[in-house]
């Protein structure tokens, strides 16, 4: 079973931009298409980006589209997200996301073996 941990995230002002990594062990990341959700304060967990495993497919929420680009490295097993033009409302744990079912709908949670999450905080 695929073990994910995700790095990168952190205090940032609007305007700005991280990155955010996403380590997976235990299994080879290019068995599996791959996402990122986050869940802002009191909010439902939400669809952010998703990727082909083979990275020749990519997939994002409309409040992130032209502002979030989805990468994948399956020789170093690891998924990355650039983010940038951040937002406030961007605010949120930002989880990574490796489809155990290869269900092919990028936004089915049920699908997903989750990693621990890493917190973004966008200052105005």
């Amino acid at each position: 079973q695929v073990q994910l941990v995700e790095s990168g995230g952190g205090l940032v002002q609007a305007g700005g931009s991280l990155r955010l990594s996403c380590a997976a062990s235990g299994s080879s990341v290019s068995n599996y298409a791959m996402a990122w959700f986050r869940r802002a304060p009191g909010a439902d967990r939400d669809f952010v980006a998703a990727i082909s495993w083979n990275g020749g497919s990519t997939y994002y929420a409309n409040s992130v589209k032209g502002r979030f680009t989805i990468s994948r490295d399956n020789a170093k097993n690891s998924v990355y997200l650039q983010m940038n033009s951040l937002k406030p409302e961007d605010t949120a744990v930002y989880y990574c996301a490796a489809d155990r079912v290869g269900s092919g709908v990028p936004t089915l949670e049920a699908a997903y073996t989750w990693g621990q999450g890493t917190q973004v905080t966008v200052s105005s």
